[in-house]
């Protein structure tokens, strides 16, 4: 695409974005020194790119999926988003109280962009004193996890194949004589190395049991949700009950938002997610901005906000990026 093309296509996408109506090429005529007919051709151009599609009701065109990636990828200018007064954020996020930091994050969040807040809460730093591994059936493990301060709590892990007795006694021995007293986030890390002198199967078994003991104990309060009321109000959305019923199943389940923002916690800095061109944003017209927190440089979660693909992109993502590293100081704060 030449410099042309790219300048008509963000100044489509950026009057979509404003008024949410199609946009035909005597509008964009206007706002540049070049004929209808060869806006025309250049739209034509785009629209065989996959960028642009034209509804069935209009003659003007609409961004697809793929044309809003690319203007967010490389035609966006992100506004600058100014941070409120540290008083201000101490009453918002209270160091003091982690837990009801992360819920006013989301709350901040759908506020401030006017659309659903979400939070995927820290993880737990599950660190164990012992463990232990007992066979249930041919290939189901009991994981039996004892924190330091005596509390027990089961795992049962699946497995691919069944497990002896001995080999279970031998891994958990294995695990309690040099991973005691840490957390599984610190053995999937420095555990890597060790497997490397023991057989295949029960390597396999010790990944297992890391993998059960960073899961969130309950899914359901693992995500804090706010303002998902707020999309009734947008009409992408409302408008198809179809799409109306998935989004809700989204927030309901929160299965696959679980997935996507566990692995945006893996990314660094602001993540966009755009309806249609990606498999773990299956909602098309919906978007989703994400960046993760954490606690004294430790990535702990994500937070992020979902609205439609038709959002001002260039407010929402620092609203997103702000609101990360205010938490993050906040929660950074609660430790010292």
């Amino acid at each position: 695409m030449d410099d042309r093309a790219n300048a008509l296509l963000k100044a489509l996408i950026e009057r979509y974005i404003a008024d949410g109506q199609p946009v035909g090429s005597r509008t964009l005529s206007k706002m540049f020194d070049l004929s209808s007919a060869t806006i025309r051709n250049v739209m034509a151009d785009l629209e065989e790119l996959g960028l642009i599609h034209s509804p069935h009701t209009s003659a003007g065109r609409v961004p697809t999926p793929r044309g809003y990636r690319l203007f967010v990828d490389r035609l966006l200018a992100v506004r600058r988003f100014e941070a409120p007064p540290a008083g201000e954020v101490q009453q918002l996020l209270p160091a003091a109280e982690p837990t009801r930091a992360v819920n006013a994050a989301a709350a901040l969040l759908s506020n401030l962009s006017q659309f659903a807040g979400v939070v995927l809460t820290p993880r737990r730093t599950q660190v164990f004193r012992h463990i232990e591994f007992i066979r249930l059936s041919d290939k189901r493990v009991l994981l039996i996890i004892v924190t330091p301060d005596g509390d027990v709590q089961n795992r049962i892990l699946f497995v691919q194949r069944d497990y002896l007795e001995q080999e279970l006694l031998e891994a958990g021995n294995f695990f309690n004589h040099h991973f005691s007293g840490m957390s599984f986030e610190q053995v999937r890390s420095t555990m890597a190395s060790e497997l490397a002198s023991l057989q295949q199967d029960i390597s396999r078994l010790m990944q297992a049991a890391v993998e059960a003991g960073t899961e969130p104990v309950d899914s359901d309060e693992s995500v804090v949700i706010s303002g998902e009321s707020k999309l009734l109000d947008i009409f992408e959305i409302a408008s198809d009950m179809d799409r109306l019923r998935s989004m809700f199943a989204l927030f309901e389940k929160k299965t696959e938002l679980l997935q996507l923002l566990d692995v945006s916690s893996r990314a660094q800095g602001v993540q966009i997610y755009i309806g249609g061109d990606s498999q773990l944003m299956p909602l098309e017209d919906v978007s989703v901005i994400t960046a993760p927190y954490g606690v004294d440089g430790a990535v702990v979660g994500t937070l992020g906000v979902i609205g439609p693909s038709r959002m001002a992109y260039e407010r929402v993502i620092p609203i997103v990026d702000i609101t990360s590293r205010l938490l993050s100081n906040a929660l950074s704060s609660n430790q010292s």
